[in-house]
């Protein structure tokens, strides 16, 4: 099947960006090199095309117990206008994928996945929806479209070209019906990079003027577009996981320090009878954050090693263009989870020295 595109893949062929495929999407992944368009993010601001991610819209006098039925969160806790991160599990606890859901009022949410698994996700909340008849459940993915202006100079840029003040959209808060450069659109405070920033959801056909308009608004402030390249470095460093790498249908949010995410005193959501029960038995395994003591750059499947017991594998590794120095993630056995503890990764057939540190690596 062909790769899809956004609308605005144009944009980006106009930009010179290197586009590749992206899990059957045809997206930029940089445009003049992933540590110059990283830095850009931390030190001003930076415009990604995130249009291929999924949106899903849920409805009805029971959309509250219907979304709090397929999350391990509980949505009936958050208020209109309020955005909650959560994985979203199979019966036996491991992850189906990891969404943000928007909370408009108690009887209309949007639930923003992965792109990875839209079709897979659509299928799966639709089945565990079935029979319930004041509920509709309906797939906007192809009408949205998805822009994230993230760095410290977001606010400034994007105040520019809004209709109302910024300062009223809290950290995980959005706004509806907020005019941006001449359109209606959605806009949220979430973020995927450690920066602050916001999310703008606009009609698909929107996409490429609002694109191009807050591209002009942030000239001065050295306002760059930046591909997946460095959206994936900027997000580790904050350590932020990918759905694929770091979780996955063999992991559960108990062993990737999610259990945060776990309400036990909901009476009802997949996959709950399974993780407490892991819970009381204890996780055999627990995703850690490291950096490198050695010289050399930790890869997506490198084995761990603790003398010369293998005791693990690396879900993420960069070279961190922030800290100057290479760090990573990785699933090893709990008694070599401890900040400070020390073992090796595999580079080639060689150890490298490394060491469990506190995540998230940076914070601005």
């Amino acid at each position: 099947m062909a790769a899809r595109k956004t609308s605005l893949y144009g944009v980006h062929e106009r930009l010179g960006a290197r586009i590749i495929d992206f899990h059957g999407w045809m997206m930029p992944v940089q445009y003049k090199g992933v540590v110059e368009e990283h830095l850009c993010v931390r030190e001003k601001a930076g415009l990604f095309d995130v249009s291929h991610m999924g949106e899903f819209m849920v409805s009805g006098p029971g959309a509250t117990e219907a979304v709090n039925r397929v999350v391990t969160n509980d949505v009936s806790r958050i208020a209109d206008g309020q955005c909650l991160y959560t994985p979203m599990c199979y019966e036996n606890g491991t992850i189906v994928d990891d969404l943000i859901v928007y909370r408009h009022d108690s009887g209309r949410y949007m639930l923003v996945v992965n792109a990875s698994n839209i079709e897979k996700d659509y299928g799966w909340i639709k089945s565990k929806m079935a029979g319930d008849g004041d509920v509709s459940l309906k797939d906007a993915s192809d009408d949205t479209a998805m822009l994230a202006l993230q760095g410290p100079k977001a606010e400034a840029i994007l105040r520019k070209a809004v209709n109302i003040k910024l300062k009223e959209i809290g950290r995980f808060r959005f706004k509806d019906e907020v005019m941006v450069c001449g359109v209606k659109a959605l806009v949220s405070r979430t973020g995927y990079t450690g920066e602050d920033g916001f999310e703008l959801y606009v009609d698909s056909g929107d996409a490429v003027g609002v694109w191009d308009s807050i591209m002009d608004a942030g000239k001065k402030q050295g306002l760059q577009p930046i591909g997946l390249g460095a959206r994936d470095t900027l997000r580790l460093e904050a350590g932020l996981m990918l759905y694929g790498n770091d979780i996955d249908d063999t992991t559960t949010p108990l062993e990737a320090g999610l259990g945060w995410t776990v309400k036990r005193d909901k009476k009802e959501f997949t996959g709950r009878d399974a993780l407490l029960r892991q819970k009381a038995a204890g996780v055999g395994k627990r995703l850690v954050g490291f950096e490198l003591v050695d010289r050399g750059v930790p890869r997506h499947g490198y084995e761990i090693r603790s003398g010369s017991e293998s005791v693990g594998r690396v879900t993420s590794g960069t070279y961190s263009p922030t800290l100057r120095r290479s760090i990573g993630m990785g699933y090893v056995k709990p008694e070599c989870g401890e900040v400070g503890t020390a073992f090796d990764v595999v580079i080639r057939d060689t150890p490298h020295k490394a060491k469990v540190v506190a995540l998230p690596f940076y914070r601005r």
